[in-house]
C-alpha cells in the first residue's frame, strides 16, 4: 500500500499541470498497454517495443510544456496564485457599456444574410395605391373645407334626405319618438335602426316589394334543431367515479340486457342459417308428398263436377233470344209514380219523427260527444307521444341504420380503490363522432374497405434463392 501512496505523492510533487484533457505526468504510472496481433506488417510499426512507447510519451510531455511556455510563460504550476487570478471589482453596468461595440451577430443570423451585395428590386406595385393622388387631393381639400366649418356635398344630401324624411317618419310613429340621428353620416345598414328604412316602416307589403329590395327570409327548418338530445349526455350513475352499490348494479343490469339481446340475435341468425339435422333431412316419403301436393283436391273437384246439372254452351252455339217485355199501361205508370211519392212521403215524416225524438236524447247526445271528445284527446296525446319519442331517435340517413355503441362499464373487480389507478372507458373521440350521428347532424359511417385495383405480384429475387439454395 505504500508504493502507490508514494507515486500519487510523487506526482503531485512534481508541479505538472497540463492545459489539455490528454496531459498527464510522466512520472505517474501509465494506463495498461492495450496489447495487439503483430503477425502483419501493418503493425510493425506501432508495436515496436516499450521503447517507441516511452518515445510517444516524451513526446507529448514536451509540446505540452511548450504550449505552456508560449501560452503563460512559463510552468502553470510554478506560477503564484496572484499572476494566475485577479478580483473583479468592476460593476455590469460598465462592463456592459465597455463590451456594447463588441457584440457581435450570431453565426446563424450571419448564415441567413444574402451574400450578394447587388440589393433586390423594389416592387413598386406593392407600394401602389390605386387612385392615390386623387385620394389624395380629396383628403386635402376635405381637411381645408373642414378648417373652414364647411360641410361637405354628400354630407349635405344626406342631411336634406333625413330631414325630408322626418314628416313621414312622424306620421307611421303616431306620435311615438324618433331614434337619435347618425352622427357623422355613418349608420348600420344591416341593423333595425337604419334611418333610410324608416320612411317605409308600417307601409303594404306589395308596395314595399315594389319598392324596396327585400331580405332573404330564413328558412323555418333552419330554427329547429335535428334533434332534442343535448351535446353531451350525462353519463348513468353507475358509471362515475366510486358509485354507489345500487347504481352500480343497475348499470350492470342494462349492460347485461344488452348482451342478451346480442346473443338472441346471434342465435336466431344462427339458427336459421344452420343446416338441417339428419333427423329434420328430407326423405324420400317427404319429398313424394310434396310433388303430390295439391294434386288429389284437383281429382275431387273433378269427380263432382261430373254431378254438376248443365254445363257451359260451346261458344259456337248462338245466344239465347232475350225476353219480351209488355208496354206498361197508363195505370200502371200512375201507380208507380204514386208508390214512390208515397215512400218519400214516409221518409220525410220518419226523419221528421226522428229530429223530435231527438230533443229527448240531448244528454244521451252529450255523453257520447264527450266520449268522442276524450277519445279525440287520448288518440291526439298519443301522438304527441310518439312524435316526442321519435324526435330522440336518430333518423336514417343513409344507407346504414345507426347502432349506439357500447356500454362503458366496470366490473365489480374492476373498480378503482383510488383516482390515481382509476382506468379511462372508451374514446372521446369516438363518443363524439357517435353523438353527431345520434343527434341526425352527419348519417352513420363505416370505415372505408381497402379494394386493391391489381392483384399482388409475388417475384423471389436471385439473393433471397441463392440463399434458400
Amino acid at each position: 500500500m505504500a508504493a502507490p501512496t508514494e507515486t500519487r505523492g510523487g506526482a503531485a510533487a512534481s508541479g505538472f499541470l497540463g492545459f489539455r484533457a490528454g496531459s498527464r505526468d510522466p512520472g505517474a504510472p501509465g494506463k495498461r498497454r492495450v496489447r495487439g496481433s503483430r503477425n502483419r506488417k501493418k503493425s510493425w510499426k506501432r508495436w515496436r517495443g516499450p521503447e517507441a512507447q516511452l518515445g510517444r510519451e516524451l513526446g507529448a510531455f514536451l509540446e505540452d510544456v511548450g504550449l505552456q511556455q508560449r501560452a503563460a510563460g512559463g510552468l502553470v504550476a510554478e506560477k503564484p496564485d496572484e499572476s494566475l487570478f485577479f478580483l473583479d471589482t468592476g460593476s455590469e453596468e460598465k462592463d456592459r457599456k465597455l463590451n456594447q461595440g463588441k457584440e457581435k451577430p450570431l453565426r446563424i443570423d450571419l448564415i441567413l444574410q444574402p451574400d450578394s451585395k447587388v440589393p433586390a428590386p423594389k416592387d413598386i406595385l406593392a407600394h401602389q395605391v390605386p387612385n392615390g393622388k386623387k385620394l389624395k387631393r380629396k383628403q386635402q381639400l376635405r381637411e381645408k373645407l373642414a378648417e373652414r366649418g364647411v360641410v361637405p356635398r354628400e354630407q349635405r344630401l344626406l342631411q336634406a334626405r333625413l330631414q325630408k324624411a322626418r314628416p313621414a317618419r312622424a306620421e307611421a310613429a303616431h306620435g311615438q319618438g324618433v331614434g337619435p340621428e347618425p352622427a357623422g353620416g355613418f349608420y348600420d345598414i344591416w341593423s333595425d335602426t337604419n334611418p333610410l328604412d324608416r320612411p317605409l316602416a308600417g307601409q303594404d307589403a306589395w308596395f314595399l316589394e315594389q319598392t324596396k329590395k327585400q331580405r332573404v327570409r330564413r328558412p323555418a327548418r333552419l330554427e329547429k334543431k335535428p334533434s332534442e338530445l343535448p351535446a353531451v349526455e350525462v353519463i348513468p350513475a353507475g358509471g362515475s367515479y366510486n358509485p354507489t352499490f345500487q347504481a352500480h348494479q343497475a348499470l350492470l343490469l342494462q349492460a347485461h340486457e344488452v348482451e342478451l339481446r346480442r346473443q338472441k340475435a346471434e342465435e336466431k341468425l344462427e339458427r336459421q342459417l344452420r343446416f338441417p339435422t339428419a333427423a329434420e333431412a328430407p326423405t324420400q316419403e317427404t319429398a313424394f308428398r310434396e310433388q303430390c301436393e295439391g294434386l288429389l283436391e284437383e281429382s275431387a273437384d273433378e269427380g263432382g263436377d261430373e254431378e254438376a246439372p248443365d254445363e257451359p254452351l260451346a261458344p259456337e252455339a248462338p245466344p239465347p233470344p232475350a225476353p219480351l217485355r209488355e208496354k206498361k199501361t197508363e195505370q200502371q205508370r200512375r201507380r208507380e209514380k204514386e208508390a214512390k211519392f208515397l215512400a218519400a212521403r214516409r221518409l220525410g215524416e220518419k226523419a221528421v219523427r226522428c229530429r223530435r225524438q231527438e230533443l229527448f236524447q240531448l244528454r244521451s247526445i252529450r255523453l257520447q260527444v264527450k266520449r268522442r271528445e276524450a277519445e279525440l284527446a287520448r288518440r291526439r296525446r298519443v301522438r304527441l307521444a310518439k312524435r316526442r319519442a321519435e324526435a330522440t331517435k336518430p333518423r336514417r340517413l343513409g344507407r346504414l341504420k345507426y347502432e349506439d355503441p357500447d356500454l362503458e362499464v366496470q366490473l365489480s373487480t374492476e373498480l378503482a380503490e383510488s383516482l390515481r389507478t382509476l382506468k379511462p372507458e372508451g374514446s372521446v373521440l369516438r363518443d363524439r363522432f357517435k353523438s353527431l350521428q345520434k343527434r341526425n347532424l352527419i348519417e352513420p359511417r363505416e370505415r372505408a374497405k381497402f379494394k386493391r385495383k391489381y392483384r399482388l405480384k409475388y417475384v423471389e429475387k436471385r439473393a433471397f434463392r441463392e440463399v434458400t439454395l
